[in-house]
């Protein structure tokens, strides 16, 4: 391990590797396939960037996490390391430029996110590549059995395919022992070979409010934790309502979902992370790939679908090491919300073949026709026309992308652009009489080639930073330029889009693997968390640890259960762990007082204690001064 060392010391500044780091390097290393299951926080990039660069060639990033791929690339590049990355809202021009790059440029990294794995320039350019090793960060995507699954992930296997010989390094923070096999299988492992990390937080203690009135005790417990926090809610709508009533009560707050553009999530994570705002309230949307190691607090107000999103959404508490808490909020309704998402994630067979004819009345899709057509689909349109709900539906073609009739993207960035519909000449003989106008003409003209010819994708950003403008001022500026007939302006927007997979069907068959069995194990998801937030007498974290196959013989003594008071008089999970112990040594043999108190790691009042009690309890029983467990 010397070499991977002194690249940790040159580029990073460490001097030894932590946790399971060294045993996964070592291993996709020597070329083996190796899925590594690391917690939030545990280091995951370093397991693959440090052997990358020990490796001549190329190392290719699979992630859905745009973020991650601009914060990576960009302390790579702090670290005088090429890297690029490859995401949705890229123009075709940009995405060639960084491809070609990585064949001619010597480049170590190529982040990209999993839709881009099939397209034809992509693969194109893959040939050309020399690739050392495929990194497929987020795997559990790649699991049907997964909370998070994702269709696109599929295609790695064939990624696989063009890159014979090229080991693959698969990383997840969450995953319980089904879905680490499914992972190796669908990865094509040539053999399982796991390393897996405790999932254990020691400084983070796992909290459950039972409260009805959130809003309330959210203001209560920021009021009570200093430093960072996150809350995370459910939906886009609540998350500006939750942000102004935490600045109407005094608590700096941001807000952040999937709906808003580039530069305003940019804007916003970087205010919350340099602490302009303390609080971010956020959907799930937030978080993963964010390096801000001192958050002290994340607050579910509305609850995940799953243990494994609750796990990874809580973890982004206390990456420092520093105490942190993860609270989640319970009301009585929180029941019946969570079990009607079964429903509503899961709509009947013949509703969801009612929302497939429905897509094909609204694109007039003939029977047999279909196959390779790509539709830009606005979800509250065809609501509106066919009287459904968009969470029913978002569901439906959800399914239906599963059971393989069409594809259903999430929102997909189309960049702003613009040509001119002036000549050249014609336009150097407008007098224009506003010098702001004047100088953006002239950025634009800078800035893009082709723009008389053809649209050319344009950023906003950069116009308004090259001429001075505000972000506003260059967008009205473009639509007044529009209504005078000087150029047409397109806004980016983000679209859905619907392609078909194959020719119109007659009959939608959905098979029991993509629907029942998915719906199962959504269920068990479902019920697993009503299970964590209603238990009154475990330790929140060893409910979580034996969700992900994690035996763990302790309880962690601060969160919420840990902490209440037993009536021995010390705290639950202290006497469950001292009684733990007493009826461990009482099964070996009959013992007096003093031989337990020696044995055990605990301090002697506390030992005594929980000895009154379970001899109060008559759990033990004493005769001539030995102590024996009660059969």
């Amino acid at each position: 391990m010397t070499d991977y060392k002194s690249i940790l010391k040159q580029y990073w500044g460490y001097e030894d590797f932590r946790g399971i780091q060294e045993e996964i390097i070592a291993s996709i290393g020597k070329g083996e396939d190796t899925l590594g299951l690391m917690p939030t926080g545990g280091g995951k990039s370093v397991t693959f960037q440090v052997p990358a660069l020990a490796k001549p060639g190329l190392c290719l990033v699979i992630t859905p996490l745009i973020a991650l791929m601009k914060d990576q690339v960009q302390h790579l590049r702090a670290r005088g390391i090429k890297a690029v990355a490859v995401y949705s809202g890229m123009t075709r021009e940009e995405i060639i430029v960084a491809l070609e790059n990585c064949i001619f440029g010597d480049y170590k990294f190529l982040y990209i996110s999993p839709e881009r794995l099939d397209t034809e320039v992509f693969q194109a350019k893959l040939r050309s590549m020399k690739v050392s090793m495929i990194t497929v960060d987020e795997s559990h995507c790649i699991s049907q059995w997964g909370y998070d699954f994702r269709p696109a992930y599929l295609k790695i296997a064939d990624v696989r395919k063009l890159l014979p010989g090229v080991p693959v390094l698969a990383l997840t923070a969450t995953a319980t022992p089904e879905v680490v096999k499914d992972i190796q299988l669908r990865l094509a492992f040539r053999r399982e070979n796991v390393f897996r990390m405790s999932f254990e937080r020691k400084n983070l203690a796992y909290i459950v409010r039972r409260t009805e009135d959130k809003a309330g005790e959210l203001i209560h417990i920021l009021s009570q934790v200093a430093g960072s926090a996150i809350v995370y809610t459910r939906n886009r709508k609540r998350t500006k309502e939750v942000s102004l009533f935490l600045n109407q009560h005094g608590i700096s707050a941001t807000f952040y979902h999937a709906g808003l553009d580039n530069d305003t999530k940019d804007q916003r994570q970087k205010g919350w992370q340099d602490g302009t705002f303390r609080v971010m309230v956020a959907t799930n949307a937030f978080g993963m790939g964010i390096d801000k190691p001192d958050v002290r607090l994340v607050i579910h107000i509305d609850f995940p679908d799953s243990p494994e999103a609750y796990f990874q959404e809580a973890g982004r508490a206390g990456r420092d090491g520093q105490k942190a808490y993860a609270v989640l909020l319970y009301a009585q309704a929180d029941k019946t919300i969570l079990k009607k998402r079964i429903g509503d994630t899961f709509p009947e067979k013949d509703y969801i073949r009612q929302v497939y004819e429905h897509i094909n009345y609204y694109y007039q899709m003939a029977m047999g026709d279909g196959r390779g057509c790509t539709f830009a689909f606005n979800i509250d349109e065809f609501c509106q026309n066919f009287k459904h709900f968009p969470v029913r539906v978002d569901s439906a073609l959800k399914i239906l992308t599963r059971a393989g009739y069409l594809e259903y993207t999430d929102e997909q960035d189309n960049a702003s652009r613009l040509i001119f519909t002036l000549r050249r000449d014609e336009l150097y003989r407008i007098n224009e009489n506003n010098p702001d106008t004047e100088s953006l003409l002239r950025v634009i003209l800078r800035s893009y080639t082709g723009v008389f010819s053809d649209y050319a994708y344009i950023s906003e950003e950069i116009l308004a930073r090259r001429s001075g403008l505000t972000r506003q001022q260059v967008y009205d500026t473009l639509i007044l330029l529009t209504k005078r007939h000087v150029l047409h302006y397109i806004p980016g927007k983000k679209t859905p889009y619907i392609i078909y997979t194959r020719e119109r069907q007659n009959t939608v068959v959905l098979s029991k693997e993509v629907y029942e069995d998915r719906k199962d194990s959504y269920e068990k998801r479902i019920h697993a968390m009503l299970d964590y937030a209603e238990s009154d007498g475990k330790c929140r974290s060893r409910m979580l640890l034996r969700y992900f196959g994690e035996k763990n013989g302790h309880n962690c003594g601060q969160c919420d259960v840990c902490l209440e008071k037993h009536a021995s008089g010390l705290r639950k999970g202290e006497y469950e762990d001292i009684a733990h112990g007493i009826f461990s040594l009482l099964a070996e043999a009959s013992r007096i007082p003093q031989e337990i108190i020696h044995a055990l790691p605990f301090e002697e009042e506390k030992i005594l204690k929980s000895l009154a009690y379970l001899l109060a309890e008559e759990q033990i029983i004493q005769k001539e001064g030995r102590l024996y467990r009660h059969e």
